[in-house]
């Protein structure tokens, strides 16, 4: 791995330089990372690109560093950082590779880290970020969902700004403002039902890779295209929500909404709802992140209800989709059994994509991994992001066991 070199006089506070925001993005070339760069190049002059990092797409980190005029560029397979520097060759642009790099580059001290590395590989790059930046714009769940306590407390030892970039999560922000806790009744997440909404189990059971990763209204990346159709997203959805506003797991809620234009319902104890709304589009959230506490400009459709024919909600059918289920039954038994569901999860995803089990199997592979987990005592709390990688590491030995030995 190549070594990068600190340049914290070059990494200004916010403010030293006027209005221009400077901006890492973990995870560039994914979704999130695409659109956090569309959203950069149509405000030209607000942002400077300091890092953009991925793990294996050299082609696309070249061209995106290029493009943005980023200061440095890291792909994670150390096997192509000969490529990337290639690639950079007489731009300027300093090439790192490797894990520990991804680590060193959220610890840039920017004004704000786009975290957008999907999986438990976020983790330690999430962290960095939390202690350098000056605030956070969360698309990584598994900070989260397997670290909430440890990261939230980190984040608070820190002073970071942590704000949420899933649209579900981002919409809440917005409807709670400056409300007091206590006047929460219930946050309501709400869900599309992802391409098996209508489906039986049975149906469900001989679902294809191409069949699930079909959803109806949002473009993201297999993984959590994946977790949509086993509504296991949906899940991870309400443990994030659990840490990141005040309230308890039974105040927390998730309904299906097909059409995917409201986000979100927040209900207050004087029997008023508070919906945020907004036609399906990722900048809209990241804009919001980004913008925070202004707004900016999104090029996203605008909302006409006057040509919506209808907005549908319907309760989450969880004897269809377990996988959801099994997540509220981590977040109520709290410390490290999300750690677990995700490990477990991540395991059974990339089995079924590798057709290595069937759809129906995502859900029993995970429920498997929980119940052995519980039995050899791996449920216990967890204070530090070694606490959690650890037991990550031990979930998702078990869960390649039962894979090994059949599901």
């Amino acid at each position: 791995m190549d070594g990068i070199e600190s340049r914290d006089d070059a990494r200004t506070k916010s403010g030293d330089a006027g209005n221009v925001k400077t901006l890492s993005i973990l995870g560039a070339t994914g979704s999130i990372g695409t659109n956090t760069l569309d959203v950069v190049a149509r405000h030209p002059g607000s942002f400077d690109v300091v890092a953009l990092t991925a793990q294996s797409n050299v082609e696309k980190l070249a061209e995106l560093a290029k493009l943005h005029q980023a200061r440095l560029a890291v792909i994670g397979d150390e096997k192509r950082l000969e490529d990337l520097k290639h690639r950079l060759v007489g731009t300027g642009i300093e090439a790192a590779a490797g894990k520990q790099a991804i680590v060193t580059a959220a610890s840039e001290p920017v004004d704000c880290v786009m975290a957008s590395i999907v999986g438990a590989a976020g983790l330690a790059p999430t962290f960095a970020a939390g202690a350098h930046a000056k605030r956070v714009a969360l698309a990584n769940k598994e900070c989260l969902v397997t670290a909430g306590d440890a990261f939230m407390a980190h984040i608070a030892q820190h002073s970071c700004e942590l704000l949420p970039v899933d649209s579900e999560h981002s919409g809440v922000f917005q409807a709670l403002a400056a409300t007091n806790p206590e006047c929460i009744e219930q946050i309501t997440l709400t869900a599309s039902g992802g391409p098996f909404r209508t489906w039986s189990r049975d149906e469900m059971a001989a679902a294809t890779v191409d069949q699930a990763l079909n959803h109806p209204n949002w473009s993201m990346g297999a993984k959590i295209t994946i977790d949509s159709a086993t509504m296991m997203n949906k899940g991870l959805e309400l443990i994030e929500a659990y840490h990141l506003f005040p309230v308890e797991p039974d105040q927390l809620n998730c309904v299906i909404h097909p059409q995917s234009i409201v986000h979100c319902l927040v209900s207050f104890r004087d029997g008023s709802t508070l919906a945020q709304m907004a036609c399906p589009d990722m900048r809209t959230p990241i804009c919001y992140a980004l913008g925070w506490p202004k707004r900016l400009e999104a090029p996203t459709q605008r909302l006409d209800v006057t040509a919506l024919s209808s907005m549908t909600f319907e309760s989450a059918d969880e004897a269809r989709f377990p996988a959801l289920a099994l997540a509220r039954q981590a977040l109520v038994a709290g410390g490290t059994a999300p750690a677990i569901l995700n490990a477990a999860n991540e395991i059974a995803v990339a089995a079924f994509l590798n057709s290595q089990i069937r759809f129906a199997e995502i859900a029993d592979l995970v429920g498997w991994t929980l119940e052995q987990a519980d039995t050899l005592g791996l449920i216990t709390a967890a204070s530090s992001l070694k606490d959690v990688l650890g037991v990550d590491r031990e979930a998702r030995m078990l869960s390649v066991s039962r894979l090994n030995r059949g599901t």
